[in-house]
């Protein structure tokens, strides 16, 4: 009956607020952006919209770890994706500045993609290598003084919850820049919004932020080594919360 009685309030509430609040956040993203810096417009247009959103579905929250983040560091941050409701825990919730490294289809979102464009987020071409080199070539210099970037290194959302095959484009990044890899588990948007239905209902979830991997130890020959290492974390955050 729960369910029977919630499919109607995500029709009537949770849709129209996502669409309005998308459309509004990203306009006001763009409008700010002319004359503002994009990374404190980001923390006050994507953070309240993340949140919005969380709180609409409701999505409550659960954030271990939060201390082993130096805000004045920036990272390559590595988190497993579950779900699209990852993005409102990772948004709403890290409390630090980054750039998404998302698919190219997302930039012909209506208000979304063109908001994400003016905040400087990264959009790759995964069909053209060549082209996905060079927008992350293009996007190093944003990756100072803080800001991190943050990629889903499995590349796209799991459908059982379990951890697919890692791509190297993060740890390669990394050890491009000298930056260090924190790993973040997300745990239960699975079961909010399940991959490729609209079956959304609400629920808990938990995002565990854990220690950083330096990575000044790994070079290219040992990049598999650096793969494993983040995903064997990222996986033990898994296993804990089951």
């Amino acid at each position: 009956m729960n369910r029977k009685l919630y499919k109607f309030y995500k029709w009537l509430v949770v849709v129209p607020v996502l669409a309005v609040s998308t459309c509004v956040f990203g306009l006001l993203a763009m409008l700010l952006c002319t004359f503002m810096d994009p990374k404190f417009v980001g923390q006050i247009t994507g953070v309240p919209w993340a949140k919005l959103n969380s709180i609409v579905t409701p999505m409550r929250v659960k954030i271990l770890g939060r201390e082993n983040i130096d805000p004045k560091q920036s990272y390559v941050i590595c988190a497993n994706h579950q779900s699209q409701y990852d993005i409102f825990v990772l948004y709403g919730q890290l409390g630090i500045d980054f750039k998404w490294v998302m698919k190219a289809e997302l930039r012909s979102v209506p208000f979304l993609g063109a908001a994400c464009a003016r905040l400087g987020h990264i959009f790759i071409d995964r069909s053209d290598t060549e082209k996905a080199l060079a927008s992350i070539n293009a996007a190093k210099e944003k990756i100072v003084n803080g800001t991190s970037v943050l990629f889903f290194p499995e590349g796209t959302r799991s459908r059982d919850g379990k951890l697919l095959r890692f791509k190297k484009g993060a740890f390669t990044f990394a050890l491009d820049l000298g930056l260090p890899i924190l790993p973040v588990t997300i745990v239960g948007t699975k079961d909010i919004l399940p991959t490729d239905t609209l079956d959304l209902y609400c629920g808990n979830a938990t995002m565990i932020i854990h220690p950083a991997i330096d990575t000044s130890e790994y070079d290219k020959e040992n990049l598999p080594d650096l793969m494993y290492a983040t995903r064997e974390v990222i996986e033990k955050g898994l296993t804990q919360k089951s």
